[in-house]
């Protein structure tokens, strides 16, 4: 009874010691003050771990801490991102039944009489308020933003199409209950694998989701939601349902397209290959037709021209965060004298495409843990190859590691912060060395998790 007391004392404190931190983190920080950001980052993640270490066998109670954890948050504008004002911006055009892949804000605002044409007449409230929010950068290129997200950008703007602030509640209200959601499907999923649901807390309570999706507005959370949901179908075997609800979460963000060939195990077998196989044509099918669908409403020859011009900028044009592209952009520099990002934009993904095809048919994906881990490998060496990785991107992996024996995410969540390093009062600028840094740390730790897996498995299993 006096242990429990004890705890019960040390969890109270802990709760207000993080909640304080939070406020902090909302209401004072400010981006370029990289010091202070990455001090009260590093003692709420290590804070966050005791708390979960302390209360293992309180799932619910450690869930309602999450939540209030979030709530914090919910009357504030971002301080680290400004992605949420063209969040604003295209979801008022939605409302009014205007397609927002059709110009950018910087033509709406330069040439008003023509975008007044484009929309018929309909204009955008705050549009240079708007504008400024989100920088020119973002302001001159079309959206990339897929169809159901453009519909939870839409509901704001329903409910709140004259207030900035009133926009950012309502999209902090969805993704925090996406993560409710994520929580419920997640601890569903996990009891399922035989695995401790109190795991599930390395995400939902690590300060990265908290700050990153629920602080800074960002949709990965609604993706991972119908991803998860997906993914506990899939496990007793309902795969209708999960194939549409992974075209809904294609359709949140396009990044679980990327997993669509791993799932090529899940079906073929050796005793009925021929069923197998038309199982899977029909998954992908459904899978594609639920996109399909979503995509409708804006579908013009002008929409798949600016839609695709914008996903080949993330490509061939951004640099932010990267690994190994910044090494062969050293190396393009030393031989050729420029920067390589249009050559290597177009190859790198053709090795990302190369290294998935290896996993669907190379590697054992039969079970959900097995598929998951194929997923959380695909997904890793992705963003190991991309030339930008947004913090905001490491959700994710950080997910999926849960339902396997990997930990690497848990760590990437944490480094991947320094990248923050790079907003200072001067300017953008990055520094390399905190880039190489966080690298060195999550490959180094990645390789040591597979020394140890490796070993433990050499192991008897009575040994274990």
């Amino acid at each position: 009874m006096i242990e429990q007391l004890k705890s019960n004392k040390i969890t109270l404190l802990l709760i207000l010691v993080i909640g304080l931190f939070y406020w902090v983190f909302a209401f004072v920080l400010i981006r370029s003050d990289f010091i202070k950001l990455i001090s009260l980052y590093g003692a709420l993640f290590f804070l966050s771990y005791k708390l979960i270490q302390l209360n293992k066998g309180r799932f619910w109670l450690l869930a309602g801490i999450g939540i209030l954890f979030r709530f914090i948050f919910i009357g504030v504008l971002p301080n680290l991102s400004q992605d949420f004002y063209r969040f604003i911006w295209d979801g008022r055009l939605v409302f009014q039944g205007i397609n927002p892949y059709l110009f950018t804000p910087e033509s709406y605002l330069n040439n008003l009489s023509t975008a007044l044409e484009l929309t018929k007449g309909a204009t955008v409230n705050q549009a240079q308020e708007l504008y400024t929010g989100m920088g020119s950068l973002n302001g001159s290129h079309f959206s990339n933003y897929p169809p159901i997200n453009q519909l939870g950008f839409a509901i704001a703007a329903l409910f709140t199409g004259k207030s900035i602030l009133g926009s950012a509640i309502v999209f902090r209200t969805l993704i925090i209950l996406a993560d409710i959601g994520i929580l419920y499907f997640g601890r569903k999923l996990l009891i399922s694998l035989g695995k401790e649901p109190h795991q599930f807390f390395w995400y939902f309570l690590n300060p990265f989701i908290i700050i990153e999706l629920t602080g800074n507005l960002h949709f990965e959370s609604v993706m991972l939601f119908f991803l998860v949901w997906a993914l506990y179908l899939l496990q007793h075997k309902k795969w209708i349902g999960a194939a549409i609800l992974i075209g809904i979460s294609v359709s949140v963000k396009l990044i679980p397209l990327l997993f669509l060939p791993l799932f090529y195990q899940s079906f073929i077998n050796k005793e009925n290959v021929k069923k197998g196989f038309l199982k899977l044509i029909a998954f992908y099918l459904i899978t594609l037709i639920t996109v399909s669908i979503t995509f409708l409403p804006f579908y013009s020859s002008q929409f798949v021209s600016n839609f695709s011009e914008t996903i080949g900028l993330w490509f061939q044009n951004f640099e932010f965060n990267a690994s190994i592209y910044y090494i062969i952009r050293w190396v393009g520099f030393k031989v050729v004298g420029w920067n390589i990002i249009a050559t290597a934009g177009k190859v790198l993904p053709m090795i990302v495409v190369l290294f998935i095809l290896l996993l669907t048919f190379f590697r054992k994906n039969k079970t959900t843990p097995q598929l998951i881990t194929a997923m959380l490998f695909g997904i890793s060496i992705y963003f190991l190859l991309s030339t930008t990785v947004h913090p905001w991107y490491i959700a994710t992996p950080l997910l999926l590691s849960i339902f396997t024996k990997y930990r690497f995410p848990i760590v990437w969540s944490l480094v991947v912060m320094l990248s923050y390093s790079a907003y200072g009062v001067d300017g953008f600028s990055e520094n390399l060395g905190l880039v190489a840094l966080e690298y060195f740390i999550v490959i180094g730790f990645f390789i040591w998790e597979c020394i140890r897996l490796r070993k433990e498995s050499n192991i008897p299993s009575k040994l274990i």
